[in-house]
């Protein structure tokens, strides 16, 4: 009763503080308008900015606490900077809710992550203010750097403003792009939006005294000076003097990584107090020096209506009531593969203490939050830094250990190099766990699992499997331990099993040994994957209508199993393959196999594949996402159908629309 009571007087707070007059978001469509309001306004106008992101998002779900927290930020942001000659791009777009509402999207915000909606990034198709697509991490200064140098060659004063969060300044490509900044000069501001670590937590009216300080006209005009004459000093004299004066800043502020990496850091600055926001900003809008690191210290969160417990919880939600704060989220009906997994890995880890488990910044996206209560010694998270994980597993395996690198699929392939040469090449029995593997529903096209199968299966000395369902999955993870020669790979989907009986012990499978599921003979259906239910369907399907059918789960993409795929094409019309992942996967591989082993040379064999279509696919549910790519149940009866010359496939789709 007391948390109901505190969110909704918070609540009434925003809405009295509007009640005067029309409240000042409806006089705002554009940053455009909000540049003719009033400095003191803007407060009331970031309350109700706020006010309006956790209306939208209780309707859509989406990411939450990542928005809530530079409410304030973008409302600064767009009214200092001439948005959108100035670029504004923000890392990951976790937090790009009150952006969008206040450039022209307001009033698509309740489609934010639904199918023909708004995405829940930032994508350059969508809004021109949104001058670069994000979703991944740490990719904010790179772009930044590139657009300032490209405002260089064409003789632009405009400016390229990276806000990046402290949590994504754990991937290397974030220093790496600061190790080039030099060459953007004054045309580059990168905002440090510093809401979890707490680089340097002075964050009062001193700070925000010295901060205007340091990044005014007179100072930098001093500063410059200063410099010109430390360069007519003899070389020993001007070092220790540029030394001196970054160090002593440094001591103050807390900049001196940021002053060694070629950036005039200012801060920290209290990033919801928008008094010390706007003349920091206007002054590093203004300053012929550069590039420029605006540190920034928000709160996660800040203003969420529940109150701050279990705040983890809120970087994504599903919908909620707005009154009570309920999560509107539907019983599962069967386990969700996450935790399968989970669960079989501390069961094999319990017999075996070589097992570690390395997450980069997703160990309750993975799963590892369980194996990491049960074995905290043996769990390790090692921030947003995919790559770092990987070879840091190759690392483990060289001494003994049992590594399980468990990364989804659309992160691993940040770190495809350190899979090829720091793990296939040396054969180490690295295990990669591949969450969210193939389409992912609201996250759309940045984090869908499409290519694993494509870009494991083409690597010498990898072992590639898929779970079919939730049972075999712990039959993979038992698999994957007992691998101990060459890498491997597993692959399971977001979402819940099928609702098979769970094996109480998972048992090692036979490498490259698929399973017949069903015996047929007409039509063979060969599955990877998470398709097995819906190619069920189809199989019984296609028997009502007297096309007796074999189902086949190939549980592994590599090595295929050829004994049973020369048999699928010796007693069978039709064969096809089916999987949830890209071209040049699964069915590419089958193909292959069948033309090199001469098994396409029988004139009368039909061969079909069914796969992701060839495009990057938008947000939506994940069943309208699979329908929109042509995998459902429905659409495999209609392959076989055409395979067969038969014209009665429609009727096959509407059985089960």
């Amino acid at each position: 009763m007391m948390r109901r009571t505190r969110m909704m007087s918070n609540i009434q707070v925003i809405r009295v503080s509007a009640k005067s007059e029309t409240p000042l978001l409806d006089k705002v469509t554009f940053p455009s308008d909000l540049r003719k309001l009033k400095p003191g306004q803007l407060k009331q106008f970031a309350d109700e900015l706020r006010h309006e992101m956790i209306s939208a998002v209780s309707s859509t779900g989406g990411h939450f606490g990542s928005g809530l927290g530079v409410v304030e930020l973008t409302t600064a942001i767009h009214y200092v900077f001439n948005t959108p000659d100035d670029k504004l791009i923000w890392d990951v777009g976790h937090q790009c809710y009150p952006h969008k509402i206040i450039t022209g999207r307001r009033d698509r915000i309740r489609t934010l992550r639904q199918g023909d909606g708004l995405s829940g990034f930032t994508k350059r198709s969508e809004s021109e203010y949104d001058p670069f697509g994000a979703a991944h991490s740490s990719t904010s200064i790179s772009a930044a750097v590139g657009i300032a140098v490209a405002n260089n060659f064409n003789g632009k004063d405009d400016k390229a403003i990276a806000v990046i969060g402290d949590g994504s300044m754990s991937a290397g490509m974030a220093y790496e792009a600061m190790n080039n900044a030099a060459q953007a000069g004054n045309k580059l501001i990168v905002i440090l939006n510093d809401n979890d670590m707490s680089i340097a937590p002075p964050v009062g009216a001193m700070s925000a005294y010295l901060s205007r300080v340091l990044s005014s006209r007179e100072y930098l005009s001093i500063r410059d000076l200063g410099r010109q004459i430390a360069k007519r000093l003899p070389k020993s004299l001007g070092t220790t003097a540029r030394r001196a004066e970054e160090y002593a800043r440094g001591m103050a502020t807390g900049g001196t990584l940021f002053e060694e990496l070629g950036f005039y850091y200012v801060g920290p600055i209290d990033g919801h107090n928008i008094d010390h926001l706007l003349p920091v900003l206007e002054n590093v809008r203004d300053a012929r020096e550069g590039p420029i690191l605006v540190h920034v210290v928000t709160e996660k969160g800040r203003g969420h209506p529940f109150g701050k417990a279990a705040a983890d919880k809120y970087h994504a939600v599903p919908k909620f009531n707005v009154v009570t704060g309920e999560l509107q989220k539907s019983a599962p009906k069967a386990p969700q593969y996450t935790k399968v997994f989970a669960d079989a890995l501390v069961s094999e880890a319990e017999r075996d203490d070589k097992i570690v488990a390395i997450t980069a910044a997703m160990p309750g996206g993975t799963g590892l939050d369980v194996f990491g209560k049960a074995f905290p010694d043996r769990t390790f998270d090692v921030g947003i830094a995919e790559q770092h994980a990987v070879t840091f597993a190759a690392g483990l395996a060289t001494e003994g250990m049992k590594p399980f690198a468990t990364i989804y699929s659309t992160f691993l392939q940040r770190a495809y190099d350190q899979v090829v040469h720091d793990v296939a090449i040396q054969k180490l029995p690295v295990r990669f766990a591949i969450d969210r593997a193939g389409l992912v529903g609201a996250d759309g096209q940045t984090h869908a699992g499409s290519f694993d199968v494509a870009y494991l299966s083409t690597l010498p000395n990898m072992v590639v499997m898929a779970a079919g369902d939730e049972a075999d999955l712990v039959h993979m993870v038992a698999t994957a331990v007992a691998i101990d020669d060459r890498p491997s790979a597993f692959r399971y989907p977001r979402g819940e099993g099928l609702g098979v009986e769970l094996p109480l012990i998972g048992k090692p499978l036979e490498i490259g040994k698929g399973r017949i599921m069903k015996e047929g003979s007409k039509i063979a259906i060969l599955s990877l994957g998470g398709r097995l239910g819906e190619v069920m369907k189809a199989a019984h399907d296609l028997d009502s209508r007297g096309l007796s059918t074999t189902v086949a789960d190939a549980r592994f993409a590599k090595p295929l199993d050829q004994a049973m795929i020369r048999d699928l094409a010796a007693n069978h019309e039709v064969v096809i393959t089916i999987e949830e992942g890209a071209i040049g996967g699964f069915g590419a591989h089958v193909l292959d196999f069948m033309a090199c082993d001469g098994l396409l040379d029988r004139s009368s064999l039909k061969i079909r594949t069914m796969k992701l279509p060839d495009i990057f696919q938008d947000q939506d549910s994940p069943e309208k996402q699979y329908e929109t790519a042509g995998l459902t149940a429905s659409h495999i009866v209609e392959t076989a159908l055409r395979a067969l010359g038969r014209n009665d496939f429609e009727a096959g789709r509407s059985a089960h629309a």
